[in-house]
């Protein structure tokens, strides 16, 4: 993997990360865990993983959909659901199509892909064309990202526990949450990886 053992050891970190959360850690996180003085380290290890090939650093700083790039291995068919909003919710359309997700991604449970549509997702990483990777579950901790049903339309947010429902929030400053009150929607799945075609 020509990683040195610090880089392996990170790679591995945000890997756990992700798998367990859906998105990935912040840099303050990544700095207390292996107990880096600065943010500075942080910022060298990552930039070194990058420019390795392991993994893409959004633009954006405050972004915390840092994306593992996977190399070769054995891949599983998924199935590809439909199309998920990122903005307006939108419906999920059935599509007779699948998609090769590399093994490394997958952890235990049901998987599913879905493309998405809309760019409120853009500071998490996620934007218009993007794959997403799914795992079936119909809880999600605060923060985390998923795809949720409201009244029938699928959209990716992240989720924040509120008194009487729930908010989707969107990773884009100018679009506004979505308010849901507890009955009107459905957690479909966690997002826990995102792939992408270049041209």
């Amino acid at each position: 993997m020509n990683l040195t053992k610090k880089q392996l050891a990170i790679y591995r970190y945000l890997r756990q990360y992700i798998e367990a959360k859906g998105l990935s850690p912040t840099y303050d996180e990544i700095r207390q865990h292996f107990g880096f003085q600065s943010f500075q380290s942080v910022q060298k290890h990552l930039a070194q993983l990058e420019r390795k090939g392991h993994i893409r650093i959004p633009e954006r700083n405050r972004s915390r959909m840092i994306t593992l790039i996977e190399h070769g291995g054995t891949t599983t068919v998924l199935p590809l659901s439909g199309i998920v909003a990122a903005g307006s919710p939108i419906e999920a359309i059935e599509q007779q199509e699948t998609v090769d997700v590399p093994e490394e991604m997958l952890g235990s449970g049901e998987y599913f892909a879905l493309k998405v549509r809309g760019n409120s997702m853009m500071d998490e990483g996620i934007v218009d064309g993007d794959t997403i990777v799914v795992r079936k579950q119909a809880t999600a901790e605060n923060g985390q990202t998923v795809v949720a049903l409201v009244e029938g339309e699928a959209t990716v947010k992240k989720v924040f526990r509120r008194r009487d429902g729930v908010e989707l929030k969107p990773a884009n400053a100018s679009m506004s949450s979505i308010f849901v009150k507890n009955g009107e929607f459905t957690i479909q799945g966690v997002v826990v990886g995102l792939l992408r075609k270049y041209k």
